[in-house]
């Protein structure tokens, strides 16, 4: 250890000088609580982001291919996207607007008409049920979301009224009298209340479509945030009279206010961290003041003012990095705390942990941020302890 360190460290360890003790002891805990603050609330967010991603993911394909007026001779179209590397499951799918007739009140929904052998392979759909099973989905039966089986007091096997619009004579829609084989959880309440699943023929029937024409095909990729590339490549493939969309981009809003409100936390926690760098500036003011006559014989005996200029960085640098070292510490303590012990309330967020999950470039980066401001903060005082003259300190001492 040169000698700048142990000056640095004897001024910040030294018993004598309890209040110089107390506001080193103050600076610490003061970028500690913010670095510990930054750690929790990145986690909290970047861990409910996640658990939406994820629920986004089970409900809608990596990757769906659509066409204005529909695609028609479908399975020549899923044979040519079979053979494209990284697909790992593929289902065709109709989806429209549908009316929930109950005791004279309407209600609009959204039908998927599905084939239930491989839909499981594309979405979490059979994963999310409740009630039921999924392979009972028969021309006859319907799938429907918790939070509507809760609105209408709907049970396994009550028989659900819907109506299409747009056919039947004059067009009055025809209604469709069908049973409920199951009830999905999502965890996403619009989903579970306004999405309802039945058999791909049944919704060919319902939109009055040919048995070769479907309103799409769900994808599943090996790796769902390759699907900006791959959907490049489909349309290579296929050609532009399609129309290709990911699961990001049908989510981009909600991906985007997630990213800001991370992200706008992140800016507004670290204001705490630099507020506790004012408590290092303020310490290291007193340190020297109350160290000018160690500075006047430093100088007198030769000692350079770039070194008095270090001696007084380095001490502000050692305490952000205890005050950065102890907030790291005890914020993956708290953050496993919560994800560990701490419930939350399954029925609205469909978990039982508040979900933390800590990227390790987070960590990084909120490290570095910290120990910035710290070596910042530490310009000031050690450029005015470098300015002051030998004579002037040591009389003045």
């Amino acid at each position: 250890m040169n000698y700048e360190n142990w000056i640095s460290y004897r001024y910040i360890t030294a018993k004598k000088g309890r209040f110089l003790a107390f506001l080193n002891f103050i600076s610490v805990a003061g970028v500690a609580i913010g670095v510990m603050a930054l750690i929790v609330v990145t986690g909290v967010m970047t861990g409910f982001g996640n658990n939406l991603r994820d629920k986004i993911i089970g409900t809608t394909p990596h990757v769906v291919v659509e066409k204005e007026i529909g695609i028609h001779d479908f399975i020549a179209t899923e044979n040519i996207l079979k053979g494209m590397e990284g697909v790992v499951g593929i289902s065709p799918y109709i989806q429209g607007n549908i009316f929930l007739e109950n005791n004279g009140h309407a209600m609009g929904l959204v039908v998927r008409g599905i084939i239930p052998q491989t839909e499981k392979d594309v979405t979490k759909i059979k994963e999310y049920l409740r009630k039921g099973n999924f392979n009972d989905l028969s021309q006859d039966g319907i799938i429907i979301g918790s939070e509507l089986a809760r609105y209408y007091g709907y049970e396994l096997g009550d028989m659900v009224t819907l109506i299409a619009p747009g056919s039947g004579i004059a067009g009055q829609g025809w209604r469709y009298q069908l049973k409920i084989v199951g009830v999905f959880t999502s965890g996403m309440v619009d989903y579970d209340t306004s999405l309802v699943l039945v058999h791909l023929k049944k919704a060919q029937e319902m939109f009055n479509l040919p048995e070769n024409k479907v309103t799409g095909i769900g994808l599943k990729l090996r790796d769902p945030y390759l699907a900006k590339e791959f959907k490049e490549k489909v349309y290579q493939k296929l050609g532009y009279e399609f129309l290709v969309k990911t699961w990001i981009d049908v989510n981009r809003n909600l991906f985007d206010a997630l990213f800001l409100e991370k992200w706008g936390l992140f800016i507004i926690l670290t204001f705490m961290v630099i507020i506790a760098s004012f408590n290092i500036i303020s310490t290291l003011i007193v340190t020297v003041t109350s160290k000018i006559h160690d500075i006047g014989i430093l100088q007198s005996i030769g000692v350079p003012k770039s070194s008095i200029r270090r001696i007084f960085t380095k001490q502000g640098i050692f305490i952000g990095s205890w005050g950065t070292f102890w907030g790291l510490v005890s914020g993956v303590g708290i953050s496993y705390i919560l994800r560990t012990y701490v419930n939350v309330p399954e029925e609205i967020y469909s978990i039982d942990k508040v979900p933390v999950d800590l990227q390790l470039s987070d960590i990084l980066i909120i490290v570095s941020c910290a120990l910035l401001i710290s070596y910042l903060a530490t310009i000031y005082p050690a450029t005015r302890a470098a300015k002051l003259q030998p004579v002037d300190a040591l009389r003045y001492a």
